[in-house]
């Protein structure tokens, strides 16, 4: 029987800053969720269940105002399974394909698990019963360390379209370590999501994202839903542990939208300063209590080009880009990053009407 990890909120981590500037911030001793992920995750590399072995990456930042991560990863380029063949946003789950309940076992790190009078409040009147617990199991083929996978009960077999629970826990996890390097995201059937089971990434990624201070615009106050001010176009929500749940029902509401309209996108979770129409001041850009959720509707792509530098995927929205041939990784700048970017998101018009009936759709609710 896998390892039970067993939390509250009164385990959501909220004093969290990260060092920006002349602003030095002190390290958190890592949480419980934090020490049994890593020594988990490293036990499984140890035991050999991994597709290849991760050790220090190459890495460097590229120059630029967006302060992309460059990652040098062949093995992940090389040995990931091969995609399912995806051919609508709305795919019908398929047990004849690869699914999470084939994985060995041992690669199962812990389940997820709240307090069964908090996990009741999660329903709404009138809902169906959700999943009571959320597995988490290693990544074989890992983009960086502690690389996992988040399940809503395997057994369920749901597809690879998002739920209020899926979302809700996976902001409780991040919330959970209190490492702003933990981030979790997901990428929809049409976005280069591999298996049609539900399931987002999560992992540890050191540097500093510009996603986690840039400038937003608030569109919707009730919802707390606002569009982000940079490249590349995108929305966001964010929440402190006191709001989870009301966020991740407007996330849910804005993701449910945009697969009944056939929209691929990607998720990116992160902790982040609150949200802010300017660029802030350094105190404030420092702080971490809270998570933002990005979203960005994009361009529905069903098969991974060949010879493409890298995918564009939640990592590569977010800032953070994985190579797969050390060439491009040496030779890539800021420009060709944008370029590669920009043809995997909506022309501006379509942006434009989304966020439009995105708004409207969320101001009826």
């Amino acid at each position: 029987m896998p390892l039970q990890f067993l939390y509250s909120h009164r385990d959501l981590v909220t004093d969290v800053r990260r060092s920006s500037g002349q602003h030095r911030a002190v390290p958190l001793p890592p949480t419980k969720f934090d020490t049994t992920l890593r020594a988990s995750w490293t036990n499984r590399m140890d035991m050999g269940l991994f597709r290849y072995h991760l050790g220090d990456l190459q890495t460097r930042i590229l120059p630029g105002s967006h302060g992309y991560v460059a990652q040098l990863n062949i093995q992940r380029g090389i040995e990931r399974r091969k995609p399912e063949e995806i051919l609508s946003i709305q795919q019908e789950f398929n047990h004849s394909q690869f699914n999470f309940n084939k994985i060995n076992p041992d690669e199962v790190i812990f389940e997820m698990l709240r307090h069964t009078e908090e996990s009741a409040s999660l329903l709404g009147i009138g809902e169906l019963p959700q999943p009571n617990k959320m597995i988490v199991m290693v990544n074989v083929s890992p983009l960086e360390f502690g690389h996992c996978l988040f399940v809503p009960d395997p057994s369920l077999c749901f597809p690879q379209v998002l739920t209020k629970y899926a979302i809700h826990v996976s902001i409780e996890a991040v919330l959970l370590s209190s490492d702003p390097s933990f981030r979790v995201g997901f990428n929809s059937l049409g976005a280069f999501a591999s298996v049609n089971h539900l399931h987002l990434h999560g992992y540890y990624l050191k540097h500093n994202l510009k996603i986690e201070s840039l400038p937003v615009e608030l569109l919707v106050p009730e919802k707390g839903f606002y569009r982000m001010k940079d490249f590349p176009a995108g929305f966001m929500f964010y929440a402190e542990s006191n709001e989870v749940e009301k966020v991740a029902k407007a996330v849910c509401e804005v993701t449910d939208f945009l697969v009944k309209n056939n929209i691929a996108h990607n998720l990116f979770l992160t902790r982040g300063c609150p949200p802010g129409g300017e660029i802030m001041s350094g105190s404030i850009c420092c702080l971490r209590q809270g998570v933002r959720i990005a979203i960005w509707p994009r361009v529905s792509c069903f098969s991974a080009k060949e010879g493409s530098a890298f995918n564009i995927a939640l990592c590569e929205l977010a800032g953070h880009l994985p190579f797969k041939t050390k060439k491009d990784y040496e030779l890539a700048t800021e420009e060709d990053v944008i370029s590669i970017i920009q043809r995997h998101l909506l022309p501006d018009d379509e942006f434009t009407s989304v966020e439009q009936q995105l708004t409207n759709h969320l101001m009826t609710l």
